[in-house]
């Protein structure tokens, strides 16, 4: 098996995971969007009419967090949407990748590696 001991399609991994991983694992999750929230949004005023709930702070541009230590954000700002771009189109391209191997999985409830052999075995390449 894996780490932890986990086997069988990734579908199944979750629930495989061992409590103590799985807090860390839930910790560090929330940790990153605590982060992310503090650094991106307005405090709420929660008084009638104050309008900050939701409300994105002057300085914060979406999806730029600050955390680049190897130096390769784009320092002009056409240059950085340009680069924002890219990715968005490859993380949708990826999502798409992943929830067709998720679906072969939920249909025959192999692992990718599994599948493969199986395909190379039966036509023969």
């Amino acid at each position: 098996g894996g780490p932890f001991g986990i086997t069988g399609p990734a579908n199944d991994a979750l629930q495989q995971i061992p409590a103590p991983a799985f807090w860390i694992m839930t910790a560090a999750i929330a940790a990153a969007e605590l982060y992310r929230a503090q650094k991106g949004w307005v405090e709420p005023k929660f008084r009638i009419g104050s309008n900050t709930l939701w409300t994105l702070r002057d300085n914060y541009y979406p999806g730029d967090l600050g955390f680049d230590p190897l130096g390769l954000k784009p320092t002009e700002n056409f240059a950085f949407q340009r680069m924002q771009t890219k990715e968005l189109s490859n993380g949708r391209l990826a999502m798409l990748g992943w929830a067709g191997m998720c679906a072969q999985e939920l249909v025959n409830h192999r692992t990718i590696a599994e599948t493969w052999d199986f395909y190379q075995s039966y036509y023969n390449f």
